[in-house]
């Protein structure tokens, strides 16, 4: 399942800048577990691809969480990484999410607002209604764009960027996204994903100053499938 440099789907790329549709399962950069992070898999595609001497230059931008697939940014230079970074510290890299939950939301459109504390020992984020000690404020917008049987497909546009936001916040209106057992969905999905997807980045090029916008194609799996 996870990526090679071989099945990598790039979704965009240039000198300064390459854009992976990341596969669930993949880690983002290099963590305990030892895996090999999808920052490798890039490095080793620049290598072979332009026959670079040496060692590859590769920034991270931003992360999503190993069971999420999607879009993700990578800067090719370290003027662009730095240019990024401000971009999104300043909340201009706009990124949309779509999420399959169980227990169709109450409303079809809602923003929810919470105060969400990380516990690190068990690498799990609690929504609270009110601001606590520690908690830091999450907002997110969603909208219901198809209702299946059981699931409902959501898009998701994230005001913060909080530690597992997405996944607390569906998942205090009673709609934990499929596969999510962590976040109160019963049970796992096979490959151990869940079904949370980076499906849109829109920004400004860092060098080039044009407007990008990515769109991600969603995992060939059946459920997703039936969503599109």
């Amino acid at each position: 399942m996870h990526s090679t440099k071989e099945n990598l789907q790039i979704l965009f790329e240039d000198n300064h800048i390459l854009i992976v549709n990341k596969r669930a399962g993949d880690i983002t950069q290099g963590d305990k577990t030892g895996d090999k992070p999808l920052s490798d898999v890039v490095k080793e595609y620049i290598k072979d691809t332009y026959n670079k001497p040496g060692k590859v230059y590769l920034g991270v931008v931003h992360r999503l969480d190993r069971p999420t697939s999607g879009a993700i940014i990578f800067a090719r230079t370290s003027k662009s990484l730095e240019r990024l970074n401000k971009m999104l510290r300043d909340k201009t890299i706009h990124k949309t999410y779509w999420a399959i939950v169980k227990n169709h939301p109450k409303k079809e459109k809602e923003t929810l607002i919470n105060f969400l504390k990380k516990n690190p020992k068990t690498n799990k984020s609690k929504a609270y209604p009110k601001e606590i000690d520690g908690s830091k404020k999450a907002i997110l917008h969603y909208a219901v764009l198809k209702k299946l049987e059981r699931y409902s497909l959501l898009e998701i546009d994230l005001e913060t960027g909080r530690h597992h936001q997405i996944r607390t916040q569906l998942a205090t209106i009673g709609s934990p996204i499929k596969g999510d057992l962590k976040y109160g969905f019963d049970r796992s999905n096979k490959d151990g994903s869940i079904h949370l997807h980076a499906r849109k980045i829109q920004f400004t090029h860092p060098v080039s100053k044009e407007q990008i916008t990515i769109t991600a194609p969603t995992p060939n799996e059946v459920i997703w499938n039936a969503c599109l």
